[in-house]
């Protein structure tokens, strides 16, 4: 097989024994389809690019998935597509759940020829996250010590979102005042929310 990953064939090796049969499938249909595919690893998971981003294939516990890259491209695909698993495909649990190798190849072939077109997918751009604004009885305890609302205010905004989150999602007036005396504590000493996962 051109172009072969052997850190693929290690992930075939140590999927489960129900997965194996499924992942061949998906690869030899990729390399059927489109002999130039590169493979290599994207996110632990196997990934085939081709001019681009192609397809991504994985195995878990009890089932494996599918996901081609230009999916909301495609017309190959099948209408009753999955949506309980990530892909297009759902859970293929089985050689029975997976298309067929014909199927597999007509679909990489579609994939492939939109990378060979240049096509790209549209993505809808992130919508700006909405100012959090910290309640009047949060800013009066940062208030009151003065290294707190001098870094507070030095803080930036997904930093101080993040304080004002942690103490406003607290579900009892009792942890939420336990939170504001941490909170207003750490800033103080010029920490950030997640300072302990910091390296």
């Amino acid at each position: 097989m051109a172009n072969h990953d052997p850190r693929i064939d290690a992930y075939i090796a140590k999927a489960q024994p129900f997965a194996r049969p499924i992942l061949e499938r998906i690869r030899r249909a990729v390399h059927t389809a489109c002999p130039d595919v590169t493979e290599t690893i994207k996110w632990s998971m196997p990934a085939f690019e081709y001019k681009g981003p192609l397809v991504g294939m994985a195995a878990f516990k009890a089932h494996c998935a599918l996901a081609f890259w230009k999916a909301s491209l495609m017309k190959t695909l099948p209408a009753d597509r999955g949506v309980d698993a990530m892909g297009e495909f759902g859970r293929l649990e089985s050689l029975d759940d997976t298309p067929t190798q014909a199927q597999l190849v007509k679909m990489v072939k579609e994939a492939a020829a939109l990378n060979d077109a240049g096509v790209k997918v549209k993505r809808e751009p992130k919508a700006a996250k909405k100012p959090l604004e910290a309640p009047s009885y949060m800013l009066a305890a940062i208030k009151k010590n003065k290294k707190a609302h001098a870094t507070f205010a030095s803080f930036s905004p997904s930093a101080q979102r993040e304080y004002i989150a942690w103490v406003t999602e607290a579900k009892t007036d009792a942890t939420r005042d336990k939170r504001l005396e941490t909170a207003v504590q750490w800033i103080s000493e010029g920490k950030i929310r997640n300072w302990k996962y910091v390296r």
